[in-house]
C-alpha cells in the first residue's frame, strides 16, 4: 500500500459511516498479487480498510517453459497465507480470490491452486480473459462516467491485455489478448532491448489488434486504462508537471505525451529508469513493454487523452461480490454525487455553503471573462464554494487549511487529480492570507495553475464575505465595471435589511479581487455607503 493512498484512506476512514459488508478481494495476477479490504455498501460505495500487496511475478519464465516456477510459487503461497491472515483479523464476511493470466496458462495451475487451498485455507477460482475485462469494466462504471458515448476500458497484467468495448454505460464486447508486460518483456525485450525491440513489439500488437478492433466503430471512444502500467504512466505524468497528489485516479494524459514517454523510456536502461520520477522501481523493467501495448491501442481508437484509472479487477470483484450494481453515470454526475456526499461526510452547513455558492456564481458571470477564466472554471468554483467550509469538520481554527487537506485527499469521482488539487486551494484561500510565494503547495504549482487558483479564490473571498453572519441576508448582486472601480452592490432578501455586516465582510475580503482587476473594488449597500477595504 502506498503511502499516499494509506494516508488519504487514513482520513477517509474519519468521514466514512459505518458501511454494509465487509469482504476482502484477492487478485493473483502474472506479475503482482493485490489484496483489499473494504466495505461496501449497498449503493455500491466502497470503503477500504486496508491493504496488502506482493510481487511474487508467477508468470515470469511462463512462455518459454510453460510452468509456474517453484520460487514464485513459493513466494505468492507465503503472500497469500499473510492475505488470509489479515482478511480474519479484519472481519471480513467473505474473502473472494481470483486467478488470472498465469494461473490460467500454466500446465500446473490447478496444482498450484490445490497447494493454495490446503496451505492458507482460500479457494482461488480462475478467470478466463472475457471475464477479466468484465470486471475491470464494472470498475471502471463505478469510477467514471460512462453513460454518454463510447468507450474502451484498458487493463494491461503481466500475462494479458483485456479491452472492453462499451456504448452508453453497456458492454458490447470484451477481447482478452496475450499481450501482457511481462510476457511482452520477455518475448521482445530482453534480447533487443530498446527502440528496435519496441519497434518489433508494436508490430506484433498492431497486426492483432487490426484483426480484432474494428475502427469505424470505436475511433475517437474514450479510453481508460486500469493496471500498473496506467497508475505509473499517471504518476510520471503528473511529477513532470510538478504535482503532487494522493492519488492519480482520473488523470488524463494526452495520448502524445504517451508516446513522448515511450519514447524516453525505451532509450533508457531499467537501472536508469529507476531515477525517473512518478514511476515505481518495482516497474522499471516492465513499463516500456506496457507503454508499448497501451500506444498501440491508442494508436488504433486515436483519441485524443485517455484516462487513469486507480481501481481495477479487485474493486469490482468487490462490487460483484456485494452484489451491488453500479450506477451508469451521465457527465456530471459522478461528480456531483461525489461532491454532495462528501461535503454531507463533513457535516457541512448547507444554507451557508449553498448561499456563497450562489453568490460566487453570480460574481464569476459577471466578472470572469474579465478575469480570463475560462468557462469551465465556473464549476471549479461551484464546487469549492459548497466545500469551502469543511473544515470545521476538524475546528474552527484554521479551518481553511483543515479544508484544503481533506479536500486533497478526499475518494471524488469524477474529476482528475489536478481539478481536486485546485479546488482545494480555491477553498482553502477563500479566508486568511491570499496566495503568496511562502506557501510551498501553491507555489509549487505551475504558473497558469496558480494565477488560476488567484483569480477563483478572488471571487470566492467576497462571496465568503457577504454571508458573514450566515444569515443568507443578500438575495443577489450587481456588479458594475466603471472608469476607476469595480462596483459591486448587494441586493437584500428583505427590502429594508441595511445589510451592514455583510458589505463590511465582503469589502475586508476584497483586495485579492482588487488586485486582479487592477482598480479598487468597491462594496455598496442598500444605503448608498460605499465600503472599502481596511
Amino acid at each position: 500500500m502506498t503511502a499516499p493512498r494509506a494516508a488519504a484512506e487514513t482520513r477517509l476512514r474519519l468521514l466514512s459511516p459505518a458501511a454494509g459488508q465487509r469482504i476482502a478481494a484477492i487478485d493473483i495476477g502474472s506479475n503482482s498479487i493485490r489484496q483489499i479490504i473494504a466495505d461496501v455498501s449497498s449503493h455500491g460505495a466502497i470503503r477500504i480498510v486496508d491493504e496488502m500487496k506482493a510481487a511474487p511475478r508467477l508468470g515470469r519464465g511462463l512462455a518459454a517453459a510453460g510452468l509456474l516456477g517453484e520460487g514464485p510459487m513459493d513466494e505468492a503461497v507465503a503472500a497469500l497465507s499473510r492475505m488470509a491472515t489479515l482478511a480474519r483479523q479484519h472481519g471480513a464476511r467473505r474473502v473472494e480470490a481470483v486467478a488470472t493470466s498465469a494461473v490460467r496458462d500454466a500446465s500446473n495451475g490447478s496444482a498450484f491452486l490445490q497447494r493454495v487451498r490446503r496451505e492458507t485455507g482460500l479457494r482461488p477460482r480462475v478467470l478466463h480473459g472475457e471475464e477479466e475485462a468484465r470486471l475491470a469494466f464494472r470498475s471502471a462504471l463505478a469510477h467514471f462516467e460512462l453513460g454518454h458515448g463510447r468507450a474502451v476500458v484498458m487493463d494491461i497484467g503481466g500475462g494479458s491485455l483485456e479491452l472492453a468495448l462499451s456504448a452508453e454505460g453497456l458492454v458490447e464486447r470484451l477481447i482478452t489478448f496475450p499481450f501482457g508486460v511481462i510476457r511482452m518483456t520477455e518475448a521482445f525485450l530482453s534480447d533487443r532491448p530498446g527502440p528496435k525491440g519496441v519497434k518489433k513489439l508494436r508490430k506484433h500488437v498492431r497486426s492483432a489488434l487490426k484483426r480484432a478492433l474494428p475502427v469505424r466503430d470505436w475511433r475517437g471512444a474514450e479510453v481508460i486504462g486500469s493496471g500498473g502500467t496506467f497508475t505509473n504512466l499517471a504518476g510520471m505524468y503528473l511529477a513532470r508537471q510538478g504535482m503532487r497528489v494522493p492519488s492519480v485516479h482520473g488523470t488524463r494524459i494526452p495520448r502524445q505525451q504517451v508516446e513522448h514517454l515511450l519514447e524516453e523510456l525505451a532509450a533508457m536502461t531499467p537501472e536508469e529508469r529507476l531515477a525517473v520520477p512518478g514511476l515505481n522501481q518495482g516497474r522499471a523493467d516492465l513499463i516500456v513493454a506496457g507503454l508499448a501495448v497501451a500506444a498501440e491501442v491508442l494508436t488504433r481508437i486515436e483519441p485524443r487523452e485517455m484516462a487513469a484509472s486507480a481501481f481495477g479487477i479487485r474493486e469490482g470483484l468487490l462490487l460483484e461480490s456485494a452484489q451491488v450494481r453500479a450506477v451508469v453515470a451521465d457527465p456530471g454526475e459522478a461528480r456531483a454525487r461525489s461532491i454532495q456526499a462528501f461535503a454531507e461526510r463533513c457535516h457541512y452547513e448547507a444554507p451557508h455553503s449553498r448561499q456563497v455558492m450562489q453568490l460566487a456564481l453570480q460574481l464569476f458571470d459577471a466578472l470572469g471573462a474579465r478575469l480570463g477564466c475560462d468557462p469551465a472554471d465556473r464549476q471549479t468554483l461551484a464546487d469549492a464554494a459548497l466545500l469551502h467550509d469543511v473544515g470545521y469538520h476538524i475546528n474552527y481554527e484554521q479551518h481553511h487549511k483543515h479544508s484544503f487537506h481533506l479536500i486533497s485527499h478526499a475518494d471524488l469521482l469524477g474529476l482528475s487529480p489536478k481539478e481536486q488539487v485546485v479546488i482545494a486551494h480555491v477553498a482553502r484561500y477563500h479566508r486568511g492570507r491570499p496566495p503568496r510565494r511562502q506557501h510551498v503547495a501553491w507555489w509549487a504549482l505551475d504558473r497558469r495553475t496558480r494565477e488560476r487558483i488567484r483569480r477563483l479564490a478572488a471571487l470566492l473571498r467576497i462571496a465568503d464575505g457577504m454571508d458573514r453572519g450566515h444569515a443568507g441576508a443578500v438575495e443577489c448582486v450587481r456588479v458594475r465595471w466603471v472608469a476607476r472601480a469595480v462596483r459591486i452592490t448587494p441586493q437584500p432578501r428583505r427590502g429594508t435589511d441595511p445589510l451592514r455586516l455583510e458589505t463590511w465582510g465582503a469589502a475586508r475580503k476584497a483586495g485579492l479581487l482588487a488586485e486582479l482587476c487592477g482598480v479598487p473594488v468597491e462594496i455598496v449597500g442598500p444605503e448608498g455607503v460605499i465600503s472599502s477595504e481596511d
